[in-house]
């Protein structure tokens, strides 16, 4: 291990995107370890991870042997980063819609918060290539999830997230149920039910000029019931549960 930081990036289909984005990651000022975690992507992105893992130390593989969706894969992945000592555990996608000069500003920030979120919502709109209705989508989702838990953040279903050890070693990964973009939602309200400190730093989004989208009905049906299910977990608050005194 060649850093405290370890950035997890699944993919499913990412070939033409994974060499470059690798290239990014290890040229960045403030070192960091790779995580790629891929779902036997029929491309051959899991043999092209294997070629940056056998040239570079700090770029590591986890094979799945097929797509069970992202919050599967990032469980996956956060698992096998508490099973070393990082301490800084990034989401980030794998088709340069997140920046990946973003996470020195992402590091600075976590120093004094236990979860750091990518809001495409602070300080404005800051989304790149996406049409009206997806924006319109995904707005909607922000309001929706703000306004059933009581989550007080621009952008509670973004994906470029990164998190403290103590944070993710607070949730138990094998009760998190959901699998798609509500994924995000389930994670980051567990541990701000907790009571422990999440902060959003503004990053401007990029949709993917290669390969597809991920979205799907079902990842939007998902989202719509989980947010209740979450309310219902937190005792029908809509705020932090009180932490108890020492």
């Amino acid at each position: 291990m060649s850093s405290d930081a370890l950035v997890i990036v699944p993919t499913y289909n990412e070939r033409e995107n994974l060499q470059p984005l690798a290239a990014r990651v290890l040229a960045l000022p403030t070192p960091v370890d790779l995580l790629i975690v891929d779902d036997n992507s029929p491309d051959g992105t899991g043999q092209v991870a294997d070629a940056l893992a056998a040239q570079h130390p700090s770029i590591h593989v986890l094979h799945r042997p097929g797509k069970e969706g992202l919050g599967r894969a990032y469980c996956a992945g956060f698992t096998w980063a508490l099973a070393r000592p990082y301490e800084f555990i990034f989401e980030m996608d794998g088709d340069f819609s997140h920046n990946p000069d973003d996470i020195p500003r992402f590091l600075e920030a976590a120093r004094e918060a236990d979860l750091v979120l990518g809001s495409r919502y602070t300080q404005g709109i800051r989304v790149i290539n996406w049409p009206l209705s997806r924006l319109l989508l995904s707005l909607s989702a922000a309001w929706y999830v703000r306004a059933i838990t009581g989550m007080p953040f621009s952008d509670p279903t973004g994906g470029f997230k990164c998190f403290r050890r103590r944070a993710l070693l607070s949730v138990d990964l094998g009760q998190v149920h959901s699998n798609g973009y509500s994924f995000q939602i389930e994670m980051t309200h567990k541990i701000w039910r907790q009571g422990l400190r999440v902060v959003e730093v503004p990053i401007i989004f990029t949709d993917r000029f290669q390969g597809t989208s991920k979205m799907s009905r079902k990842i939007v049906w998902e989202a719509l019931w989980m947010v209740w299910w979450l309310w219902f977990q937190n005792g029908l608050r809509r705020s932090p549960r009180p932490r108890p005194e020492h």
